[in-house]
């Protein structure tokens, strides 16, 4: 069981600013800083980073030249540049479909769960699957779930709208921002699945909450592609977002607690009692 200690020393970095777009990036702080998380990435996502890699070395060799001749039509000599960013979204694309295949979510699961655990969110999980209580970190804590433990579901939708939203990158200057928003505002909600399935919440339900963040799950996803388009690093910042998006989840629960408590009065100290006017 993590000591609270522990939650204290990292709580600081943790609740420096809420902006949605900065989760990405504390959660890598946050799963460098906690050795216990380092064997998760060792385990699978090394040697699929090399296949990465193998897919990346092929995706340049073969096509960034083509694609650049091609995009020079419309954007003259940024076409080097955007050109970079049409490889690498073909090449998220190929990975994504293999990555789902090798079963990496089961990793961003126990990411996402160990956080939370770590951040003193036990509740949330227990219900979920079994603890060992006994076990000396966060990360042994987590048995099997006893329940379906998906961190973000298979989309065809996401995958077909990433494929259909490429060509953007063919107009100038504008373009892949473009890509980088509308691709994000579809993916960012993906990232709290886990947290909206253990919570329960019906198609309803979750539909509702992602309206009411809509914006803030745009510019979280928007952060979390960029990230996973960075060559030979991009499992590694998969793995890291999932760590920043329990990170949320943890802001969240405690606006939440807040919100439900409101103000109140001490009642084991109350006011001393006066009559006096003045």
């Amino acid at each position: 069981m993590p000591d609270a200690g522990s939650r204290d020393r990292l709580r600081p970095i943790r609740n420096v600013v809420s902006s949605s777009w900065l989760y990405p990036f504390k959660g890598i702080w946050y799963f460098c800083a906690n050795r216990e998380y380092w064997p998760l990435w060792g385990r699978r996502l090394i040697p699929l980073t090399v296949t990465s890699v193998v897919i990346l070395g092929i995706l340049f060799t073969f096509t960034y030249l083509p694609q650049v001749a091609f995009l020079a039509i419309f954007h003259g000599h940024l076409a080097w540049f955007n050109a970079v960013f049409l490889v690498l979204g073909e090449a998220q694309v190929v990975i994504a479909l293999l990555f789902e295949a090798l079963l990496v979510d089961e990793t961003l699961v126990n990411v996402f769960d160990a956080t939370l655990i770590k951040e003193g969110l036990i509740e949330l999980v227990s219900p979920s699957r079994i603890l060992d209580h006994d076990a000396p970190n966060t990360v042994k804590m987590l048995g099997k779930p006893t329940s379906s433990a998906v961190y973000s579901p298979f989309s065809f939708r996401q995958i077909a709208e990433f494929v259909l939203f490429l060509p953007l990158n063919l107009i100038p200057l504008a373009g892949t921002p473009a890509f980088l928003v509308l691709t994000g505002a579809r993916a960012g909600p993906l990232h709290h699945w886990r947290y909206f399935k253990l919570r329960g919440l019906n198609k309803k339900e979750r539909n509702s909450e992602i309206r009411t963040r809509r914006g803030k799950y745009t510019w979280f996803g928007t952060i979390a592609l960029l990230l996973q388009l960075v060559p030979i690093a991009s499992m590694f910042f998969l793995l890291t977002t999932a760590c920043g998006s329990a990170l949320w989840v943890v802001k969240l629960e405690e606006q939440k607690h807040l919100t439900a408590e409101g103000p109140t009065l001490d009642e084991e100290n109350p006011p001393e009692y006066t009559d006096d006017p003045m």
